[in-house]
């Protein structure tokens, strides 16, 4: 934690030079959180599909330690960069972008992945699905989606329906997608996530600690893709070890106290996010 306060409070104090200031006149400020780790390959197209279907939002991407072009490519399409001197994982990369946008106090933060399979084209409708819900967070689902696009491969699809239902008869909640990433969030889960983040197993954990946090998830369709370049990092066999792993992991959230910052106790305050 000390380590992404050290990156946020840099990046706030050094703004990039290319990247224009906050929108104020919006609405809502929003935030596009978008973590990357060696996308040369797709970064530049994801920030430019962001600015043309969000056209008023920030920004926000944290490149993970890549060891190719991926921070100067982002810089250069505008984004704000958030650099991590080595590579910390998912995890912590997507907390560092939640405690960015609760320090520049932003009203919502839309996160999508860096390898172009959340397709900003989306995020619109998932934003107007939060806005009209009482949820604190929309987490998409492709299966929720009619096609649903890019579902991944056998095993990984036959995990995730086992972690589905076991977040589900741990939370009580309707769970169908628990590994997505792509999730817009309002200032209460903002607040919570940069407080209580989970770095090794980060959807489906999170959803346990949001339950537990009395975060409101709820889910909403959206149709994939799969990655517009590059190598993904999860295997077919990798994907049945990281399910074993994941699983443990849930039982051990569940035998945890409950985290110290509940949501309720969440103030929508800068102050509570340093």
């Amino acid at each position: 934690m000390p380590l992404l306060r050290t990156v946020v409070s840099s990046a706030a104090a050094h703004p990039d030079p290319a990247t224009p200031a906050p929108g104020q006149d919006a609405a809502f400020r929003v935030l596009v959180i978008i973590p990357a780790y060696n996308e040369a390959a797709n970064i530049a197209r994801v920030v430019e599909q962001v600015r043309q279907h969000v056209p008023g939002a920030d920004v926000c991407v944290i490149d993970d330690g890549s060891t190719d072009d991926t921070a100067a490519i982002a810089r250069s399409a505008g984004a704000v960069t958030l650099h991590m001197p080595f590579n910390i994982g998912i995890g912590a990369a997507v907390q560092t972008g939640f405690l960015y946008a609760c320090r520049q106090g932003y009203d919502l933060a839309v996160r999508i992945d860096g390898d172009d399979q959340h397709p900003p084209a989306a995020i619109p409708p998932l934003i107007a699905a939060l806005l009209r819900s009482d949820a604190d967070m929309i987490i998409g689902s492709r299966f929720l989606a009619e096609g649903g696009g890019y579902r991944g491969t056998l095993p990984r699809r036959i995990g995730i329906r086992l972690l589905a239902r076991v977040i589900g008869a741990i939370t009580g909640e309707v769970v169908t997608d628990p590994t997505s990433g792509f999730l817009v969030a309002n200032r209460r889960a903002i607040a919570f996530c940069a407080r209580e983040y989970p770095y090794d197993y980060p959807e489906p954990e999170a959803r346990v600690l949001m339950y537990r946090g009395g975060v409101r998830v709820q889910e909403a369709p959206v149709i994939m893709r799969e990655r517009g370049g590059g190598v993904s990092s999860i295997t077919s066999l990798r994907s049945v070890y990281y399910m074993s792993k994941v699983l443990l992991a849930l039982l051990l959230d569940v035998l945890r106290a409950p985290p110290d910052a509940p949501a309720e106790a969440v103030r929508e305050s800068r102050e509570r996010c340093s």
